[in-house]
């Protein structure tokens, strides 16, 4: 985990048995990218219990790994939220980008401009590289991989769906991807192909999902990946999402301000955001 302001310093911290955060800036200054590749190494040969405590009270808890140089996203991936969209299942996994500037904490406000009309919301299990990855077959890829986490890939209908079908159009307004609060290691988390993930808006569970309905999985879509481009370190993947989306319902059902959004992965934590005006 790490915590700070938006803008300023974060601390990087590890939990310990307990729960309890451990700062762990004497030795890996910052979860960044760049660091990555000394992260598990430094860590796993700690004692968590031999870190001072770090007092988590009034703190905003930051997205657990810095800016990643890519954000990349499946859609369509699971077969119940293909039909929920009435759109046949892919052949091959479905990819797009995020910009950047979309990723924020897990509690960070969801930002409403006034030219939005369909704001979305999006459960999925975030999976960040730890090294590397170019032509990596699927039973290696995992090894590329650095850890989960919980992400909100946060949709704005209309732009995605009518503004000449872009969907990175749709997806890359600031605060549309909360990301956190924890990333977890494969050996911690065990089989992500079978993680329960939902969300509430507004106390209301809308999606109660599982990640063995996804499509293509984890290990499919980093091979699939790697055969077009190279995944670096500290790049996050948002693996798709479960039915129950706004979207979805009939009538849909969007966000406005003011509208709170709880989602949660088993494992991964909780992630809660409030709907906020420019």
């Amino acid at each position: 985990m790490r915590y700070g302001t938006r803008e300023g310093a974060k601390t990087p911290v590890m939990l310990d048995g307990e729960g309890q955060a451990r700062d762990v800036s004497g030795i890996i200054s910052e979860f960044t990218p760049e660091t990555i590749s000394v992260v598990q190494s430094r860590l796993s040969a700690i004692d968590p219990r031999d870190l001072p405590l770090f007092d988590t009270a009034g703190q905003r808890v930051a997205a657990p790994v810095s800016q990643p140089r890519n954000i990349w996203c499946v859609g369509l991936n699971y077969s119940d939220h293909a039909a929920e969209s009435g759109m046949p299942v892919p052949e091959e996994p479905i990819l797009f980008n995020k910009a950047s500037g979309t990723y924020c904490g897990p509690n960070d406000p969801l930002l409403y401009s006034d030219k939005m009309s369909k704001l979305d919301w999006e459960v999925e299990l975030g999976v960040v590289i730890g090294r590397a990855a170019l032509n990596v077959s699927r039973e290696a890829a995992l090894d590329h991989v650095l850890g989960y986490c919980v992400v909100n890939d946060v949709s704005e209908r209309a732009w995605q769906a009518e503004r000449g079908g872009q969907w990175t159009k749709g997806k890359s307004f600031p605060n549309f991807c909360p990301t956190g609060p924890v990333l977890v290691t494969g050996d911690e988390l065990g089989d992500p192909g079978e993680l329960d993930l939902w969300t509430e808006v507004n106390g209301e569970k809308v999606q109660d999902g599982s990640t063995n309905k996804m499509i293509f999985d984890v290990a499919t879509i980093i091979s699939y990946m790697s055969e077009f481009t190279r995944l670096e370190a500290g790049d996050l993947i948002c693996t798709g999402t479960p039915p129950g989306v706004g979207m979805g319902f009939k009538p849909p059902r969007y966000l406005k301000p003011g509208d709170r959004v709880r989602m949660g992965i088993a494992g991964l934590g909780i992630q809660e955001q409030t709907v906020e005006p420019l």
